[in-house]
C-alpha cells in the first residue's frame, strides 16, 4: 500500500437503479450513485469522495442515455478521510 492509505478496496458497483431515471439523465445519475455507494461503504461524507476522470469517461462512453450496468472501482481512503476512486 502507498503511504498515507488507511484502506484500499476494489468494489463492483451495480448501477441498476440508474434505469429508473429519465433516459437523458442516466449517466449523470450513475455518477451520483457511484458517489453514494462509496460514501456508504468507505464511511465518509459525500464531499470527501473524489471520482477520477477515468470513471467519468467510462460512464459517459456511450452517451448520457446508456451508462454501463455495473462498474469496477478501486477506492483508497487516506488518513485525512479523503477517498479517491479510480477505474479498476
Amino acid at each position: 500500500m502507498a503511504e498515507g492509505i488507511v484502506k484500499e478496496q476494489i468494489y463492483t458497483i451495480p448501477l441498476r437503479e440508474v434505469k429508473e431515471a429519465p433516459r437523458w439523465k442516466r449517466s449523470k445519475k450513475a455518477l451520483s450513485v457511484i458517489r453514494e455507494y462509496l460514501t456508504k461503504h468507505m464511511k465518509v461524507e459525500p464531499d470527501m469522495v473524489k471520482i477520477d476522470k477515468t470513471i467519468n469517461e467510462k460512464v459517459w462512453e456511450r452517451g448520457s442515455e446508456k451508462p454501463p450496468l455495473s462498474i469496477r472501482v478501486r477506492a483508497a481512503k487516506f488518513e485525512d478521510g479523503e477517498v479517491q476512486a479510480e477505474l479498476a
